[in-house]
């Protein structure tokens, strides 16, 4: 796979890119007629690899389509798509007959076979929920001439999980909350958000761990709403209340904190800067606050898509590409990983 260039969607660009790295929309598909992914034998779900494979796609795209067939990709290569977001853990590391398709840019990708049958995402940098929705509904829509989708009157799209059913749509953003989580004001927006109905998980979705201040926003509930409604109240409510509310965190730290802003930051750039072992949690944690002191011009010389780009870069798999040992072990990955940043961060600050 030609996916070791870290572009496109690497954060710190777009509308409200302090905040929000990337947003995305994703579509739960089933195809009528057949039994869901869990329930299908491997030869069902070669026959849905093979309709989804010969099915129209959008005319601007359908050249530009990338497909991988996951049963014949390297553990390597499947974490890179894992590690750019293009797939899920849980689809990575399953054995059944499977493949993703995905747009030379990477704003789209269409899982085949995960938990449900088709998993189309749109995905793009910074606070762009609108132009994601755009892009994704008209793959559906051609997506839908090609073949009949498990749909009820009464319920909507039918779906493995039951948060899904209805119009299957799940809305998400990847926000960057640094300053919220110095404040201690990261359970007060938990509650908020259940309240809401909204899922906060790890920059990975369900089941990851948080890493570096990154926090996925997501609507649960998609029965009885539809694809407007729930656009309208992320796009109107939801995401800029939390954009505020990180500003106005960032804002009273410098206005009150700025001496523990200040070595937070530049303490951090410090050790990147003169460490020659990194692990990625580690690495993840210090360059989130390096990407905040870019945010609030604590430093003159870097720029925030450059800090964002690293956030990729230093992942294992994305590390392997770069040295081109993908059997690379992690005492190598340490210290490639220091080397890449410490080169990536010299300068004066």
């Amino acid at each position: 796979m030609n996916l070791n260039k870290p572009e496109p969607i690497v954060g710190g660009s777009g509308p409200d890119s302090d905040v929000v790295v990337s947003s995305r929309v994703r579509l739960a598909r089933n195809i009528a007629g057949f039994p869901f992914v869990n329930k299908a034998s491997d030869p069902q779900r070669h026959e849905i690899l093979n309709m989804v494979r010969r099915c129209r796609f959008p005319e601007k795209t359908a050249s530009d389509m990338i497909w991988v067939d996951m049963m014949q990709a390297t553990p390597h290569d499947r974490q890179l798509l894992v590690e750019r977001h293009l797939i899920s853990k849980q689809f990575a590391d399953e054995s059944s007959p499977r493949g993703v398709a995905i747009t030379s840019d990477e704003t789209i990708s269409i899982m085949v076979n995960e938990e449900d049958h088709l998993r189309i995402q749109s995905m793009v940098s910074g606070f762009g929920l609108q132009d994601a929705f755009g892009s994704i509904d008209e793959f559906d829509r051609q997506l839908a001439e090609s073949m009949d989708f498990a749909f009820d009157e009464r319920w909507g799209y039918l779906t493995a999980c039951p948060t899904n059913v209805g119009c299957g749509i799940r809305l998400s953003v990847m926000l960057h909350l640094p300053a919220i989580r110095m404040s201690n004001e990261l359970d007060r927006v938990k509650r908020a958000a259940q309240e809401l109905h909204l899922a906060v998980r790890g920059s990975h979705g369900e089941g990851s761990e948080v890493r570096g201040d990154f926090y996925q926003i997501s609507n649960q509930v998609t029965l009885g709403r539809s694809e407007e409604e729930l656009l309208d109240d992320f796009c109107l409510k939801v995401v800029p209340a939390l954009v505020n509310y990180e500003r106005s965190a960032r804002e009273k730290i410098m206005d009150q904190k700025p001496e523990l802003l200040d070595d937070r930051v530049h303490r951090a750039r410090a050790v990147l800067q003169h460490a020659r072992l990194l692990g990625t949690d580690e690495s993840l944690k210090l360059l989130s606050r390096v990407a905040l002191g870019v945010c609030l011009e604590r430093f003159n010389d870097l720029e925030l898509p450059d800090v964002h780009r690293l956030f990729l870069q230093i992942q294992p798999s994305h590390l392997r590409s770069s040295i081109g040992d993908p059997q690379a072990s992690d005492e190598t990955l340490r210290i490639a990983r220091a080397n890449l940043v410490r080169a990536a961060l010299s300068g004066t600050g």
